[in-house]
């Protein structure tokens, strides 16, 4: 979901470089300007680098504690962060380091913010995040709905005033995990996405999580944009060099773009659906529909103010108000299993549901470690530096190992 890497257009490439040059002073790296001015072809020919979950946390939460970010508060973020990259939502884990990075040199982002509950009733609850990063609001937004819910069967918590909260599928497992049904949305700061019919990004990649709990199998974990693809993954795209799909973006005259350098400067993905004649028009309402819950609920700016802040909204509901105990859990198991034994266009590749492919991620990825780009090596390596943090990343340790 969420925002991506901000990107600026190749012709003004060198004046990002130079920008940067000024804000980071003899802490830039000549291995990180070559970084971004080699060809594509020549950047993937530098191997991704096996990176343990653990170190990874640890190397974010020294960085987020050189920000200044409290120790408590680095500790849960790191955890979110490392969320994403381990269950292989790449583009909304470490790699927004550096975005965070730019925020803060832009002031847009505060390290050590005030968070507080504004309302508080039965069911129902408003966080403030203060203006930081959003993870660490939206983890104690979703632990109150699930508290809550515990006791009265349903329960919803809105959060305002916050920032980039990684991967929503975090949020809705943690309901999960207990029983719980959970549910997590949330808007973003950055307009990327295009109105079906329209040719302005006036919407976020707001992104809609689901997650209800199983026995037999995992839990069932929805994780997706309201866009056709994720600012994040068109980031990616543009970072690996390649090419991006036909229908993920388009540029200012609605046509659509394969390039992930010139999608990223135009930074205009369509609803989920692509084109109107696919019914991008169900992806546009949903945005929409997320937009109200995530912003307009909690009191957000909207998006006619351009300093909207993010803004989410948790929903959780107990099972067992509805079943009696593991009844409803028994028959979401026989609906995965159905799914699961359907038969498939290919017996290679067979019949998934949502959350499958990050279970299997995170499994691999606890056993050899997290991939990283050279990109995202060396970004994360300035942003050390920047802060004065040590860097980590390339220390010599078993690659297994799960984050605390």
């Amino acid at each position: 979901m969420a925002d991506g890497v901000p990107v600026t257009p190749v012709r003004g490439a060198a004046r990002r470089v130079l920008e940067t040059l000024r804000n980071s002073g003899p802490l830039w790296t000549a291995s990180v300007i070559l970084d971004r001015v080699l060809p594509y072809s020549v950047v993937r020919l530098w191997p991704e680098k096996q990176v343990a979950p653990k170190l990874l946390a640890d190397q974010v939460e020294t960085i987020l504690r050189a920000w200044g970010m409290s120790a408590e508060h680095a500790s849960i973020t790191a955890r979110h962060v490392v969320y994403a990259d381990l269950h292989g939502i790449d583009s909304h884990g470490c790699s927004m380091l550096w975005h965070y990075h730019m925020q803060r040199l832009e002031g847009s982002l505060t390290m050590t913010p005030t968070i507080t509950v504004e309302r508080d009733a039965e069911t129902t609850a408003l966080v403030n995040g203060g203006g930081g990063l959003g993870h660490v609001p939206a983890d104690m937004a979703m632990k109150m709905a699930i508290a809550k819910c515990q006791i009265a069967g349903l329960a919803a918590v809105a959060v305002c005033n916050s920032g980039h909260y990684g991967a929503a599928g975090a949020y809705a497992a943690m309901a999960a995990e207990v029983g719980l049904i959970g549910f997590a949305t949330t808007n973003t700061r950055t307009r990327a996405v295009v109105p079906t019919l329209g040719t302005d990004a006036m919407l976020g990649t707001n992104p809609i999580a689901f997650a209800a709990p199983a026995v037999r199998n995992r839990p069932f974990l929805l994780d997706m944009a309201t866009s056709t693809a994720s600012v994040g993954k068109l980031t990616m795209a543009w970072r690996h060099g390649r090419a991006i799909p036909e229908g993920w973006a388009v540029n200012a005259k609605g046509v659509a773009l394969t390039d992930g350098r010139a999608a990223a400067v135009h930074r205009r993905l369509t609803p989920l659906g692509s084109t109107h004649e696919m019914g991008s028009h169900k992806g546009y309402g949903l945005a929409v529909a997320m937009e109200i819950l995530s912003s307009v609920l909690p009191g957000g700016q909207g998006r006619a103010d351009t300093t909207s802040r993010v803004g989410h909204f948790f929903l959780t509901i107990d099972p067992r108000r509805f079943r009696d105990h593991g009844e409803f859990e028994a028959d979401l198991d026989a609906l995965m299993d159905s799914l699961h034994a359907s038969r498939p266009v290919d017996p290679k590749r067979p019949v998934l549901v949502a959350g499958d492919p990050e279970y299997a991620a995170s499994a691999t990825r606890q056993h050899t470690g997290i991939p990283l780009t050279r990109r995202v090596v060396e970004d994360i390596r300035t942003v050390a530096r920047a802060a004065a943090a040590p860097f980590l990343l390339d220390r010599k340790t078993p690659t297994s190992g799960a984050p605390r």
